[in-house]
């Protein structure tokens, strides 16, 4: 029971990830790069620092919690995780939201679980190193299976057809987008594990199991943050978009998507860290918990390309190759689930130490206000 309500936590944050490229759609007048910087500013910064309050003991600070060490770490592999954020979205630009987060989150899922374990030391040719292994190459699997049917589904539609369901589609390149993305946005693991100096300090602080990793997960955004606030500003300046920020008359509109587009996004990890506090004592379910993520991902996003009429007009045999890539996809969670042992769930908030968890978030609130400013002139 306590794996299920785990991985049921981890599939709701899956779920709203799957859709906060829905409300995107909503936004009106504005170039790519503009909507991609504004929901940005919520997905990046706004949401993950408003959690990562929750991650403070009483009369602690974020400032005192990343000075425990790892924060450079983190914000470092931020900004290469920023570089797969990028092309991620560029990656739907040129296949729709079914197939380009199935390419791009099915090599995350494989090499977010993998890079970890051999930077761990693990052994990935016995015990849990060898279920590892296996689920990557599963993973990697269902990812060329799901390429085949994106291939299929190019095939099978004619340029007004692949217009209509995609307004830039572009098979090839899109491609080599999506694969790129994927294995820098694995750089997002490797951000959560560098901060784990940082997610102790906080269990030792008193601090609960299920918000210790937030303020982890705010560093790594921010890293990422960067990067997109980069390129998209430069692409305001080339492409003369600048402009798309006067255009008051959608700005309540466009403001108000990408917030939702944003905390849609945030709620994945959000929803990671809780969920890992179930997993604690089972290292295989925990070294996974990435790969389910993902997996997820791509499952939900599917739901979506369908639901938006991605893939309405291709033949049947597309359709079934994509099935099958999905269950490809998703047997090494399975697999995982069936390696874990039942074990006690972990400590869990009491009533009181609820309220003052929430307490906690207001008054660090202050404490870190000015602290902000001199952690970001550090680095």
């Amino acid at each position: 029971m306590d794996i299920l309500i785990g991985l049921l936590i981890i599939a709701i944050g899956s779920f709203c990830q799957s859709s906060s490229y829905v409300p995107i759609k909503k936004v009106k007048e504005w170039s790519w790069e503009s909507f991609w910087l504004i929901q940005g500013v919520f997905a990046w910064l706004v949401f993950p620092f408003l959690g990562s309050l929750l991650g403070v003991s009483e009369g602690g600070s974020l400032f005192e919690l990343w000075g425990a060490g790892g924060a450079g770490m983190s914000i470092l592999y931020g900004i290469l995780w920023g570089v797969g954020g990028l092309t991620f979205g560029l990656s739907m630009r040129y296949l729709g939201v079914a197939l380009g987060q199935s390419i791009s989150l099915g090599t995350c899922a494989g090499f977010g679980t993998l890079l970890p374990a051999l930077f761990a030391g693990t052994n990935l040719f016995e015990g849990n190193g060898l279920v590892l292994l296996l689920g990557v190459c599963i993973t990697l699997a269902g990812i060329a299976i799901i390429g085949y049917a994106g291939s299929l589904r190019a095939q099978n539609m004619s340029e007004e057809e692949k217009r209509a369901a995609v307004k830039d589609f572009a098979l090839t390149k899109g491609l080599l987008v999506a694969l790129l993305a994927g294995v820098m946005s694995a750089c997002f693991a490797l951000g959560l594990d560098a901060g784990t100096p940082i997610k102790e300090a906080a269990l030792a602080g008193g601090v609960e199991g299920l918000y210790a990793g937030l303020p982890v997960i705010f560093l790594v955004t921010f890293g990422g943050f960067l990067t997109n606030a980069i390129y998209c500003l430069q692409q305001n300046v080339t492409n003369k978009s600048m402009n798309d920020y006067a255009k008051g008359k959608v700005w309540s509109n466009n403001l108000v998507f990408c917030a939702l587009a944003g905390v849609l996004w945030y709620m994945q990890f959000f929803g990671l860290e809780m969920g890992k506090s179930f997993l604690a004592e089972s290292p295989v379910l925990l070294a996974f918990s990435w790969c389910i993520l993902m997996a997820l991902n791509v499952t939900f996003s599917n739901v979506w390309g369908i639901i938006l009429k991605e893939w309405k007009g291709v033949s049947a045999k597309t359709i079934t190759v994509l099935v099958c890539g999905l269950l490809v996809l998703i047997f090494p969670q399975i697999l995982s689930v069936k390696s874990a042992k039942p074990l006690k769930i972990p400590h869990k908030a009491t009533p009181a130490a609820s309220v003052r968890v929430q307490g906690n978030a207001l008054s660090s609130l202050t404490n870190t206000a000015g602290d902000i400013l001199n952690y970001i002139k550090l680095f």
